[in-house]
């Protein structure tokens, strides 16, 4: 094996391999040569080279995702590293795993006029949990003085120190840090042994508990409350023990609110909020439907919460208590949280559910369950008969949808289109709900599908497929990968929106129309393309492209009508009364 002969380069790849590291994405350059030959070359690292940086950055972001470790990433220095800069946001308001490492200058050669050189100490400081500025190193000590020996050796320890910090943080915090290394030249010296043996600052692993005392105020309260609301955001798959789910579930006093990416399942959790809320608003009495759905009690768990519709209702009828459950942080989306438990969800309902009872001649689970279910039935008769549309060509996808599979969706439009709808509890369902953002959906899932344990299709709308389109470009498809595109010609989100549509130039300039197709695209990839273009043959388009195999990597584009998918969406909402 070759190796840099460059001590910190050295360094930096032995305490990532000693932190379980095992995955680091690189992007081509010079100036991180050090560190691409280290890694690329170490039997126990899987390295990938990705060109374009800000897919790299996601489709890392996928990886950790998919295996809840830090994944690395590796660019040259300038510009290369900020367009890390969506997926590091991503990652921090995500709560998910990457550990940067750029490449730099020394610093007597920055803002001098060298190329690529940019000031890239702290360069994440607004999205980043830890920024560890390592000083350059000299790469032979061999001829100094013992001074310079000396101090050689204290600034060794002193980057060693910071390395160890930032990857415990990531892994303690569940989130991106950033390792800025200067390098002097050459760069391309080898060695065929790792020579170092830099200090290990072994990471806090040990899961937080709670004091019986402490909680036992708290379940009195929660005891006594007959009108519980469990609001569940983005909760990765497995991760609450069904037992816990189960006793939520039984209580009368309790109603349990999900999304598509909470991935919690049981008969009696409403799992389509905007379908149980929005026919509320178009009552005639609706501050006494809203009332009756107030609770005592918000309990929330997870990440962001996609529906606008529960948040409106959350600030306007608050609750008289907030608690968040999470073992790192708690935002405070409602306007009202009074108590964040930093422990996992599994711990604090393990010690609620020994010290709570259930209170008597509650009915507010019984009473919205009966609600939603009425919703349930309309739902499904305004489904059959709704024209051809986005929602429709949704309604054919979740119908058909194979078990045993992950959905990756996009953001904006395929997100909301998938709230309404209640997937396979064996489907694990993800979307990059931290920023909300569309730029790196489609390089997320294929980071993700080259992970997963299963099959992975991903779902996308036509901007955010073509804005991401670089996520095709790397040798990492998995052939059981599938994209879907529905292609409505422009963002039709904004037509949803109340007033965008009155904006002068809104076709141009919101909506952004085109005309362009993913064909070519996927040809480029050697990705099999197929195309559907209206209702007839769709059920069974969509029924073979989900469960046919064909040895590679294929895409299926559906095109959809601009111009009346906001009005079916209205329609949708109005009809669903029960």
């Amino acid at each position: 094996m070759q190796y840099s002969s460059i001590p910190l380069a050295q360094s930096i790849v032995k305490l990532c391999i000693s932190k379980g590291i095992t995955d680091v994405v690189i992007s081509p350059g010079s100036r991180n040569a050090p560190l691409t030959i280290t890694f690329s070359n170490h039997p126990t690292i899987n390295a990938y080279s990705i060109v374009d940086e800000r897919s790299a950055a996601f489709f890392a972001l996928g990886m950790a995702q998919q295996q809840a470790k830090p994944v690395a990433l590796v660019c040259t220095s300038g510009s290369a590293l900020l367009n890390y800069y969506p997926a590091i946001a991503e990652a921090y308001y995500s709560d998910i795993p990457l550990v940067v490492i750029s490449a730099d200058r020394p610093a007597e050669r920055i803002d001098i006029g060298d190329g690529q050189t940019i000031r890239q100490k702290n360069v994440y400081q607004n999205h980043i949990l830890y920024s560890a500025n390592l000083y350059s190193e000299l790469a032979d000590s061999l001829g100094l003085d013992e001074k310079i020996k000396q101090k050689s050796f204290e600034v060794s320890k002193l980057n060693e120190r910071e390395i160890n910090l930032a990857l415990n943080t990531a892994i303690e915090k569940n989130g991106p840090v950033h390792i800025n290394v200067p390098f002097y030249e050459p760069l391309y010296n080898l060695t065929d042994r790792l020579e170092v043996s830099p200090i290990e600052i072994k990471p806090i692993t040990e899961e937080k508990e709670i004091n019986d005392a402490s909680l036992k105020a708290y379940s009195e309260i929660w005891s006594k409350a007959k009108r519980k609301l469990v609001l569940v955001g983005v909760n990765q798959p497995d991760s609450i023990i069904q037992e816990y789910l189960d006793w939520l579930a039984e209580d009368p006093s309790v109603l349990v609110f999900t999304e598509t990416t909470s991935n919690l399942h049981h008969s009696d959790f409403i799992t389509r909020i905007d379908k149980l809320i929005a026919p509320l608003e178009q009552k005639e009495n609706s501050d006494e439907w809203f009332k009756k759905l107030q609770p005592d009690i918000l309990l929330t768990i997870g990440g962001h919460v996609i529906s606008k519709k529960i948040k409106a209702f959350l600030r306007k009828y608050q609750p008289k208590h907030h608690w968040h459950i999470d073992a790192k942080k708690a935002l405070n989306t409602y306007f009202c949280l009074d108590r964040h438990f930093e422990v996992s969800p599994n711990v604090f309902l393990n010690k609620l559910k020994q010290q709570a009872f259930y209170p008597k001649n509650a009915v507010y689970k019984d009473f919205w369950c009966s609600q939603a279910q009425e919703r349930d039935k309309h739902h499904d008769k305004f489904m059959e008969s709704l024209a051809y549309s986005d929602l429709k060509v949704f309604y054919y996808l979740n119908k058909h949808f194979p078990a045993q599979q992950v959905l990756q969706l996009s953001n904006s439009s395929i997100i909301r289109y998938a709230q309404l709808f209640k997937f396979s509890p064996e489907v694990a369902i993800y979307c990059n709900r931290g920023t909300s953002g569309i730029d790196g959906s489609t390089s997320t899932a294929v980071g993700a599908a080259h992970k997963a344990s299963l099959p992975t299709t991903f779902i996308t709308g036509d901007l955010s497929f073509f804005y991401d389109s670089n996520a095709l470009w790397n040798a990492y498809i998995p052939n059981n990968f599938k994209i879907i595109v529905i292609n409505n010609q422009g963002g039709g989100i904004f037509r949803i929106l109340p007033g965008a549509k009155e904006v002068t130039n809104f076709d141009t300039y919101l909506e952004t129309t085109h005309q362009l197709t993913a064909e070519h695209i996927a040809k480029m990839h050697r990705i099999a393309y197929f195309k559907q273009e209206g209702e007839q043959g769709l059920e069974d388009t969509i029924q073979r492209f989900l469960n046919e195999e064909t040895g590679q990597p294929k895409l299926l584009e559906i095109f959809t009508p601009r111009t009346e998918n906001d009005q079916y969406l209205r329609n949708y909402f109005k009809t669903i009364f029960p």
